[in-house]
């Protein structure tokens, strides 16, 4: 298949371009080393919780209950870690089976009561608050204990070494490189269509111009963040699940046409209820991710995360209709999302606009979406 451009991958280049200029005139230290270490940790944060999300858009669904179901992973396990003194990878376990629990019940509901999954997972962000607000009594709970550095704090603390940062890019080439060449053969071998040699070749030189730009820049601060090889982790299980399992192919399938998929003899309850399950996993692990980004379990965590996942999955090309959507258009979106958030707290930006620029942005969106169905 050869690759096509559209008027979105462009607008989306330009809009990104856009918000980096503006934010750079506005404030120099927005391309600082150190800031662009603390957007690429706000960038997997956001990317890997709209990846789950992905999962539940592509076959024509919504959960409005991820944020607030970010801040009770993570208060639970930060109760366990503070409060009981579990050591931190063992309060992990309990944290994450909650999740999943959690969120196959949702997408049970959803499918075999055949409740509108925008009501179910409404219900459930009020849930899961006040759920939330109960596991911490509503207080500060820290992640580490007299201080003291753990699993947990580490997880957005922790930096690969510049050395490793640049043998782990290698690594990274080397495998995109045998996986492009083994993907061109094998479907030449099969008849269908594949670029140019001269584009495949250029789009691997533009994507390791990007990576190693990006090792220079972390590398002067500390080095690779933790979650953002989180976030590489997670979106290479997400791609290959949404593109080459039948479990994926589903996905698109029930998106495209339910009814279809339905008499082509997909398990159409069975897929949708594992989206959800996954997704609820996704949200464990970026749960963890935020409350040892903040520092703390707060009242405070998770808040509006939900909106944001929708709106870098609307942005990178996901229809809300479902049966559209990648992996690389979702991180595309979130990078959208992060930058203009990142900028707005370095300029000391209100919180009421921070509000106000995100619902715009959410508006847009959706807006384009539409815009795009209709042509």
């Amino acid at each position: 298949m050869k690759t096509k451009f559209s008027a979105r991958d462009f607008s989306l280049i330009l809009s990104l371009v856009a918000v980096w200029a503006f934010f750079a005139v506005a404030s120099p230290q927005y391309l600082s080393a150190r800031n662009l270490s603390a957007l690429s940790v706000e960038l997997a944060i956001t990317a890997t919780l709209a990846l789950g999300m992905l999962l539940v858009i592509l076959p024509g669904h919504i959960d409005l209950s991820v944020g607030s179901g970010v801040g009770l992973i993570g208060g639970i396990a930060a109760v366990l870690v503070f409060n009981h003194h579990w050591p931190a990878p063992l309060a992990f376990l309990p944290a994450i089976a909650v999740a999943l629990l959690i969120w196959f019940a949702q997408g049970t509901l959803i499918v075999r009561e055949r409740i509108p999954a925008f009501i179910i997972t409404l219900g459930g962000l009020l849930i899961f608050k006040g759920a939330f607000w109960l596991v911490i009594n509503t207080h500060t709970v820290p992640v580490a204990p007299g201080g003291r550095p753990n699993l947990f704090s580490l997880l957005t603390t922790y930096y690969l070494p510049p050395l490793a940062s640049y043998g782990l890019i290698a690594l990274v080439m080397l495998a995109l490189i045998t996986v492009t060449l083994r993907g061109r053969k094998r479907r030449a071998s099969l008849g269908f269509e594949v670029d140019d040699a001269e584009l495949a070749f250029l789009k691997l030189f533009l994507t390791a111009q990007a990576l190693l730009l990006f090792v220079l820049c972390v590398n002067q601060f500390r080095g690779i963040p933790l979650p953002v090889l989180i976030l590489g982790l997670v979106a290479l299980v997400i791609q290959i699940i949404t593109r080459h399992t039948p479990f994926g192919r589903h996905l698109y399938a029930i998106g495209g046409n339910e009814e279809a998929a339905f008499v082509s003899g997909v398990p159409v309850q069975r897929v949708v209820i594992g989206a959800y399950t996954l997704l609820g996993g996704i949200v464990a692990i970026t749960g963890l991710l935020q409350t040892a980004y903040s520092g703390a379990s707060t009242t405070t965590v998770g808040d509006s995360m939900e909106l944001d996942a929708i709106a870098a999955c609307v942005i990178g090309g996901t229809s809300l209709r479902g049966g559209r959507g990648t992996v690389l258009g979702v991180i595309f979106g979130a990078l959208i999302m992060a930058s203009l958030l990142n900028g707005m707290t370095l300029l000391a930006v209100s919180p009421e606009l921070k509000f106000i620029a995100r619902g715009v942005v959410l508006t847009l969106a959706v807006w384009m979406d539409v815009k795009l169905a209709k042509r």
